[in-house]
């Protein structure tokens, strides 16, 4: 070979390797570019849709405070969001769809235990972490090693509320309605459980379904067990409906219920009727909490209404993920997994997260209750 043929060859691989060198680094750049994604599933349409905007407005206000600290192992975050209209069926398909994604690296949602739980065998088989701010069936968790649940179980909330009808109300007979699905089923369950442990009676139960809207011959039915009260396990708008009909009727007593119920619509739609309504969340806006005023001042500044409990609880379900990846070093999947089961005492709105060994967060509860058309602490009456 000759020596101008060789310089040839020599410069030629020369070139191809600054080329290499320099399309690797655009390659690489790109990469760091590309921001994570997260997925959040949520009802953004239908009866639950004030729940669900709630999530997806939380959850962009925290993506955008984690972004303008710098992101996340130096890479922004961005989320997809999928509107699952809180039905357990379109769950389903959108965890499909996140699954098959190799973009996204974890999904937050979705709003009701009934819909994670259709979606979780997905998560499972696919090995993507499920993080529900609001699932509280206390089988969605010990479900899945890849599902998590922030908001706590109702095997924690409700004994809870039992104390408080019985110890704190006086209240030792009691009526109860539920959402016939496996949310309501299991929050009934557990609150007329630890009622009559503590010495009360129940003194009848009716559950009704999904949609309904006509519930007058149910409460006349729970009417005529004579009780002192009434527990309630629904979402808020299921709450208002059943309160107005129930004052239409001109049966006057107080309401228990779950943290479901905390919400500024229930207000809106309930009017008077749903004075005299008790239940317990973890999360208050008027709490004087530098961090909680911070939160709830930005919230009604960017959307013009107080955030309810859920919006706090999707608020903390991004900041958690966002904290895991940081101390798993890495967005790998399995490595996110890893440091969420090991979050110990991380700082949420909604009081601090740990996670059991089932994945369940240990909560503690503030009772509230509805006076003058306005939610204010019980015990500071």
């Amino acid at each position: 070979m000759s020596k101008v043929l060789k310089g040839v060859l020599f410069l030629a691989l020369a070139l191809g390797m600054v080329c290499s060198v320099y399309a690797g680094g655009k390659q690489e750049k790109a990469a760091t570019d590309e921001p994570v994604y997260i997925a959040l599933t949520a009802p953004i349409t239908g009866d639950y849709a004030e729940y669900g905007n709630n999530f997806k407005r939380s959850v962009e206000m925290a993506i955008d405070k984690i972004n303008a600290g710098g992101g996340v192992l130096g890479r922004k975050l961005a989320v997809l969001v999928g509107d699952s209209k809180g039905d357990p069926k379109e769950s389903a398909t959108l965890a499909q769809k996140w699954t098959s994604d190799p973009r996204i690296v974890a999904q937050i949602g979705d709003f009701t235990s009934t819909c994670c739980l259709a979606a979780q065998p997905i998560y499972d088989q696919a090995g993507m972490v499920q993080l529900s701010p609001t699932a509280s069936h206390t089988k969605f968790a010990q479900g899945s090693k890849w599902s998590f649940s922030i908001v706590g179980t109702q095997a924690g909330e409700q004994p809870f509320i039992a104390d408080y009808a019985y110890n704190k109300l006086g209240l030792r007979k009691i009526a109860v309605i539920h959402i016939n699905n496996d949310w309501g089923v299991d929050t009934a369950r557990y609150f007329t459980e630890n009622f009559k442990k503590l010495g009360g009676t129940i003194t009848a139960i009716e559950n009704y379904f999904d949609g309904e809207k006509d519930f007058t011959a149910i409460l006349t039915k729970l009417r005529a067990s004579n009780p002192e009260a009434l527990f309630m396990a629904a979402m808020y708008n299921d709450g208002a409906s059943i309160s107005n009909q129930r004052a239409k009727l001109g049966w006057n007593l107080p309401v228990i219920g779950p943290s479901s119920l905390y919400s500024e619509q229930l207000l809106k739609l309930g009017g008077d009727a749903v004075n005299n309504l008790y239940t317990v969340v973890s999360f208050f806006t008027d709490d004087p909490k530098p961090e909680i005023q911070s939160y709830v001042t930005e919230f009604q500044k960017r959307y013009g209404l107080k955030p309810n409990f859920h919006a706090s609880l999707a608020y903390d379900a991004m900041m958690l993920l966002a904290d895991a990846m940081k101390r798993a070093g890495s967005f790998d999947r399995d490595k996110i997994r890893e440091a969420l089961q090991a979050t110990k005492d991380f700082p949420g709105l909604a009081g601090s997260i740990t996670f059991t060994e089932k994945g369940d967060a240990i909560k503690q509860y503030t009772r509230v209750m509805v006076k003058n058309n306005k939610f204010e602490l019980f015990d500071k009456r």
